[in-house]
């Protein structure tokens, strides 16, 4: 329900109260005819409209703004006591049908400046030619619209790659039945493009839940060490293929708060971006020390660097800085966004610093345990 509903039926509430209140006390005190104490109700709706989290506007029979709060003019709806032109004209309408009718603003239809990205509601009759405009900036929706058909595109798009692929390769098998070198080879693609799928799927899956579908186990106390240790297993086989070495720091006797195979996914996630996006035979490596009241977990390598334009939309699904090399060494695109919602499930953030040609540091966050034992450190490259 919108606030110009609520505020509509708080003010009958008010009147009804109030008309009540007056006639209870005409017939105790008829001989003392005195005003009603208190705010008048004009005041009261007055009052209401102006603290309207909406837009609220009312119009005259001539489209002649008679009142507004200072919502409408934020939202653009209203300038020098004047509404936007597509208000104006969805007026018009609503006064000439007598039936409510939608708008909806954008930067670039407003005539009064860009504002924010999408603002909408409706203008409905009060009756003896008076018109309401109730309208919301509706900017978060539509970027969550967007991203939704964003993410459906992405999903069928990567969900198709390996289905035609196993597709065409099976095809191939059945005409190669008679060459079992062929056979074989195909199968072993057929293996891979299969791996590659169920890959994408469980994490879509991970990321599923950590966006809220499901409720994430409750956090325990975790050892920094093991999970580095873990993470560092899940990476051998990528880092033999890359003949990368990956150095570690020394143990730190560091806790945090949180679900330890999550922390291992997101940590092994970060390792396997660094060997992907790094020369064979370069350093990565891994640090791990407390500043304040987090336990920062870095993965630092000497690969070709993010542009700082990019550098947020890393995290996104789906995107891939250099999409020839994701392919080829067999990225989903999903795993800095787990990363991103594991270290917010956990209280904490990831951080990067990255610069083209030198490298990328990635730096998980994570809340450490009230019983860790780990030295202090404030100093280093964040």
């Amino acid at each position: 329900m919108t606030d110009l509903v609520w505020t509509f039926l708080t003010a009958g509430a008010l009147v009804v109260g109030l008309v009540a209140g007056v006639g209870i006390a005409g017939a105790r005190h008829r001989s003392a005819a005195q005003p009603p104490a208190g705010p008048t109700i004009s005041v009261l709706l007055q009052r209401l409209v102006f603290s309207a989290h909406n837009a609220i506007v009312i119009l005259n029979q001539f489209g002649d703004v008679v009142q507004h709060n200072r919502r409408a003019e934020e939202l653009g709806v209203v300038r020098n006591r004047r509404v936007d032109n597509h208000t104006k004209k969805a007026a018009e309408l609503a006064k000439e049908t007598g039936e409510p009718v939608e708008i909806e603003l954008r930067p670039q239809e407003r005539a009064f400046g860009r504002g924010p990205e999408a603002v909408r509601g409706e203008i409905r009759p009060l009756g003896d030619g008076f018109l309401v405009v109730d309208a919301a900036d509706e900017s978060e929706a539509v970027r969550l619209e967007a991203t939704r058909r964003d993410f459906v595109a992405n999903v069928s798009h990567e969900l198709k790659t390996p289905v035609g692929a196993m597709a065409l390769l099976a095809e191939a098998v059945l005409n190669a039945a008679d060459d079992p070198a062929a056979v074989r080879r195909f199968t072993t693609k057929i293996l891979h493009e299969a791996t590659r799928l169920g890959t994408l799927v469980t994490e879509l899956i991970a990321l599923s839940r950590l966006q809220g579908a499901e409720r994430l186990p409750e956090l325990n106390a975790v050892d920094v060490d093991a999970v580095v240790r873990d993470a560092l297993g899940r990476a051998k086989l990528a880092a033999e293929s890359t003949g990368i070495d990956i150095a570690t720091d020394t143990d730190s006797a560091l806790l945090v708060e949180g679900d330890r195979t999550l922390l291992v996914t997101a940590l092994a996630n970060l390792l396997e971006n660094a060997l992907a996006y790094s020369q064979p035979g370069s350093p990565v490596s891994i640090s791990r020390r407390r500043v304040g009241e987090f336990v920062e977990i870095s993965v630092t390598d000497r690969g070709i660097g993010i542009p700082e334009d990019e550098q947020q939309r890393v995290f996104e699904r789906f995107y891939r800085l250099d999409k020839a090399r994701s392919r080829a060494t067999g990225g989903t695109g999903l795993g800095l966004a787990i990363v991103k919602h594991v270290a917010a499930n956990h209280g904490g953030e990831v951080k990067l610093w990255s610069r083209p040609g030198t490298g990328s540091t990635f730096t998980l966050r994570i809340p450490a345990h009230s019983n860790s034992s780990g030295v202090n450190s404030t100093g280093g490259k964040q």
